[in-house]
């Protein structure tokens, strides 16, 4: 693959774009009219604008800034909503909130998430960050950087992403801040027996006890009921298996083309009454005795705990599928697809509708998850100065931890035909032959009992940095420093199944009902799921006892990582008067893993491993700074970076299904890092305070990346086909980003109180996950296209903003399974928030998110027809109160 012309050409480019702004400088602005604009006096929404732009112009990197300096100003209610509306970053949903970051077309797994640039601990099994667990009252500040610098931890290869808590010292606003008032989500207004109104509240409390010395206290409580539908296709059989020797060679070819029809697994609804409490206490401490001398601790815990009743519908259930032997073994599934009265639709040899398929059963599952979460962050922070040598040191320890289990009742109805439709363009839609509550439920299957589910994550670390000030010359300063980080992920699994008693569930204890919003499905049922367990299992249905730990599961792995680093600042003027600063430097990183798990290799023999691992990697980095004066930029970044594999992938662990099809799923602890060399360019221009207008090129070849892979592995005389995580190969991810951001200050008043906010980025690559492996996906995260736009009005007491986001579908990984890739389709949401200050002390503010229900949709197999999941969040309403004093 050829590399550095491409880098070469990008940095021509931008060579002459920075001799155009040189020629370009000849008019700056009168200095009387700057002094004018100066002392416009801002505050809220603009001010946090006009931080934000501060602290992107000041930089040497490229870098997207949020800033909140007064507590509670952000108009998100977590960090997630508000780095969603950065330029290039994404955000996955997760129960209808925005949740993971996806930056510069590269998933949550490429993006590195530290709090006062500190890495931290996880209650996901990867490394990822969830930022909604980040309440927005806590944050002053939010940096997503992305080129990189010698200083900056190893490990974001799409981003790094930082947030700043409260310095207390350095604080200047009201010393306290409450607010509180109810939030209501209408996803799950149908469903029955459930309330949608849950509650925010917050408070901090900022004292400066002396000149020295000055503490900041926080606390955070927040109740979301915000259920809602989904609609999830099972994916479908491709297999080439043949019938029984001697029988009809027709296989699954329902329509006698010769060629293979796909068939699904069968499909589920689940309307889901969610419950989700979380509280949140953080404290920081700022000490500045001397001039040369400050210390500073923070600390934050975070709880959440959510409850989630799921009432799912089944149907299908494998029935569709390819391994049901047709009458007489005349083509599997004649007796589905080709019975007397049935019809079907296929679209590239896939069935992608059918209608009055006969006889299969309608299962359903009433079932109780509960997830309990604890992040635990801290960190202290001692700074000496003198006259030309700083020395920082910084130790840091935090622990996450996660305990979840999910209980569940079954039992099925027969109806005498069933209908599907779920192709592209068209809302979900199953009809059956009668509706199921009027149907009798036999308690003839198995229930579940998966859990406790233990997972852990513990991280210590140590950071000592020396600054030396040069006075005089080109250079400026030499910083060099060193980093220990001691991380341990570890996590065990239990389970098992009730066994049913046959009995029939007694009509009374069952409820039907149906979702307005989402799929088109019939009547769901639901009930007190342990009045029923005790008649479909006896009783102590559900006694944990009895669960046994499932052995595959259980993994630890360890992770140390020692890094060291040297840079050069400088800083000069450049021909035809540019003012340049930058860096240059090198990072130096070594990583030992050590891996232990079980592993299976026949049906009930497992083997302890234990694998170590180690590898070193040298990142260069450099970034300058072009300053052509009048608010006139250009940055141009390179560097060598990479991300580390996640820890879950990591785990030395496997499990085999032991019934056809063979197959398994097991870690790799050879892993190695995702590797990049990134190219990185921004020419921006400064033209008025909160205004701004810039253009970005990135360009990264990728050297290796992480995917799954499936590889045929023989144990005991039987060959399996094992899903595992494999380094691939190379390829490369370009992009550009358009920023325009202005008040409308052109515009007489009162329009001139409007502004606008706005962005759109593109990203190409070559990359390809490793599935499916006749069609494999786009890499997971990229979205070709995404744009942001939000307008602002603020006048006095009155702000409002409307917020409009969009992006093209991308590969995303939906929940904790690395392997299971889906893509979810383009999105366009739209917010709203809204806020009026009473007084100084009194503010009042209104909000909804979701604005026109947007739906998410997922499909598989890169199939647009292979429906994977089908949401509907609804809309989130939010008023609360805010006193300062």
């Amino acid at each position: 693959m050829t590399r550095h012309p491409m880098l070469f050409a990008a940095a021509s480019g931008f060579a002459m774009l920075m001799a155009a702004g040189a020629h370009a400088q000849t008019t700056p602005a009168p200095a009387s009219e700057a002094a004018q604009v100066e002392e416009v006096v801002v505050t809220g929404v603009r001010k946090s604008l006009r931080d934000a732009l501060a602290v992107k112009q000041g930089s040497d990197k490229v870098v997207e800034a949020i800033s909140a300096k007064d507590i509670g100003v952000l108009p998100d209610v977590t960090i997630a909503e508000s780095i969603a509306r950065l330029p290039g970053v994404n955000a996955t949903r997760d129960r209808g909130n925005d949740s993971q970051a996806v930056v510069r077309g590269l998933g949550a797994r490429l993006v590195l998430g530290t709090i006062n640039n500190r890495e931290v601990a996880s209650t996901e099994p990867d490394r990822n960050v969830r930022w909604e667990i980040y309440p927005s009252e806590v944050v002053s500040g939010v940096e997503v950087y992305k080129s990189q610098s010698a200083d900056l931890i190893a490990g974001g290869v799409a981003a790094t992403i930082n947030i700043n808590t409260i310095a207390p010292l350095d604080y200047r606003g009201p010393a306290f801040v409450l607010r509180a008032g109810p939030v209501f989500y209408d996803g799950g207004k149908d469903i029955p027996n459930y309330g949608t109104t849950g509650y925010r509240g917050s408070g901090s409390f900022v004292h400066k006890i002396n000149d020295d010395l000055a503490i900041v206290l926080g606390a955070t409580a927040q109740r979301q009921k915000n259920g809602y539908g989904s609609f999830t296709g099972w994916g479908y059989n491709d297999s080439n298996a043949r019938p029984p020797a001697g029988a009809s060679d027709y296989s699954s070819d329902l329509n006698r083309d010769g060629k293979l029809d796909a068939t699904p697994w069968g499909a589920q609804m689940s309307a889901s009454r969610i419950d989700q409490k979380r509280k949140g206490i953080s404290g920081g401490l700022q000490y500045k005795p001397t001039d040369h001398f400050e210390l500073k601790a923070d600390a934050l815990y975070s709880k959440i705990k959510i409850t989630e009743v799921q009432d799912q519908t089944v149907w299908g259930d494998g029935k569709w599928g390819n391994w049901n032997t047709g009458a007489n073994n005349v083509g599997w599934n004649d007796d589905v697809y080709n019975a007397p009265g049935a019809s079907y639709t296929l679209i590239n040899n896939t069935v992608v509708a059918a209608s009055r398929l006969p006889f299969s059963p309608v299962k359903t599952v009433l079932a109780k998850y509960s997830e309990d979460k604890d992040l635990f962050a801290s960190g202290l922070n001692g700074k000496w100065t003198g006259d030309l040598w700083t020395v920082a040191g910084d130790v840091s320890y935090s622990k996450a931890k996660r305990t979840n289990s999910w209980k569940a009742v079954r039992f099925e109805a027969w109806p005498t035909w069933t209908s599907f439709d779920w192709r592209a363009g068209v809302t979900p839609t199953i009809t059956t032959g009668q509706d199921n509550t009027t149907l009798a439920q036999t308690a003839d299957l198995a229930g579940s009992y998966d859990g406790p589910e233990h997972l852990n994550d513990e991280l210590k670390a140590a950071a000592l940095d020396f600054t030396r000030d040069f006075s005089g010359g080109v250079f400026k300063s030499v910083q060099f420093g060193a980093r220990a980080s001691d991380r341990v992920k570890s996590h065990s699994n239990f389970s098992f199944a009730p066994t049913a008693t046959g009995a029939t569930i007694p009509a009374n204890l069952l409820t039907g009902y149906k979702l307005s919003d989402g799929a088109n499905v019939p009547a769901i049922l639901t009930g007190d799921i342990d009045k029923i367990a005790a008649i479909a299992y006896g009783p102590n249905a559900f006694d944990v006892s009895k669960a046994t730990e499932k052995l595959a599961e259980r993994w630890t792995v360890q992770e140390k990582v020692y890094e060291g680093y040297g840079k050069l600042n400088f800083a000069a003027d450049g021909p035809a008067g540019v003012w340049v600063t930058g860096n240059i430097g090198a990072r130096v990183v070594h990583t030992e893993t050590s891996s232990e798990g079980l592993q299976q290799d026949t049906a009930s023999a497992f083997v302890p491993a234990n694998v170590d691992n180690d590898y070193t990697d040298f990142l260069p980095s450099a970034n300058a700074k072009l300053d052509f004066g009048g608010g006139k930029v250009v940055r141009l970044g390179l560097a060598k970076v990479i991300a580390r594999p996640p820890l879950d992938e990591l785990r030395a662990s496997r499990s085999l299904s032991n019934w056809a099809p063979w197959t398994g799923s097991a870690g790799n602890p050879k892993l190695k890092p995702f590797e990049a060399t990134q190219f990185d360019a921004s020419a921006e221009y400064y033209f008025r305070p909160e205004a701004l207008v810039a253009l970005s090129y990135y360009y990264k070849d990728v050297d290796s990346y992480i995917g799954w892979k499936q590889t045929p592995v023989a144990f005991g005389g039987q060959t399996y086909t094992v899903a595992s995580p494999a380094n691939g190969g190379s390829g490369h991810i370009q992009g550009v980003e358009l920023t325009f951001q202005t008040p409308f200050f052109f515009l007489p008043g009162p329009f001139d109180k409007f502004g606008i906010y706005s962005n759109y980025a593109y990203v190409e690559s070559n990359l390809k996950e490793f599935s499916p492996a006749n069609n494999p996906l786009r890499m997971t995260g990229l979205a070709k296209n995404t744009a942001t736009v939000d307008l602002w009005y603020a006048n006095g007491p009155v702000e409002a903003r409307l917020g409009w986001k969009y992006h093209s579908p991308m590969t995303v990984i939906y929940g904790w399974n690395g392997s299971d890739l889906q893509t979810l389709e383009s999105e366009k949401t739209l917010d709203f928030s809204s806020s009026y200050k009473i007084n100084e002390t009194v503010s009042v503010r209104f909000q909804v998110n979701n604005l026109t229900n947007e739906a998410l949709r997922m499909y598989r197999d890169n199939d647009p027809n292979r429906i994977g999941r089908y949401d509907s969040y609804g809309r989130r309403y939010l008023m609360d109160v805010t006193f300062k004093f």
